[in-house]
């Protein structure tokens, strides 16, 4: 058995969420913030058997979507100045986490 941390933008959490549930698969859903742009994230937790994981791996890569986004200038926080220049980067997307579980019951 595998355990899945998947860590996805907000604006993608609702289409991953259904399309995994439409799937079969059920998840337990928590509210993360990243600590680059300290914005929200879901973090999903996923149990699946062995053959199942690039399937749910997969629906996870058809809904996370990357996107570009304009933040501040990195150099205005470390001087303690704004600058009007904003730097686009790029957000969202998913980061998957896989490990090996030993025992999984829902009780």
């Amino acid at each position: 058995m595998k355990l899945i941390f998947a860590i996805i933008n907000n604006d993608d959490s609702h289409a991953v969420q259904s399309a995994l549930t439409k799937s079969g698969f059920q998840a337990t859903k928590l509210a993360s913030s990243g600590g680059f742009l300290m914005a929200g994230n879901t973090t999903f937790m996923i149990c699946s058997e062995d053959d199942k994981l690039d399937e749910i791996i997969d629906i996870i890569k058809e809904h996370s979507h990357k996107r570009q986004q304009f933040v501040p200038n990195s150099s205005a926080y470390s001087s303690g100045a704004y600058t009007s220049f904003p730097v686009e980067v790029t957000v969202g997307g998913a980061t998957v986490f896989v490990t090996n579980i030993e025992r999984f019951e829902k009780v």
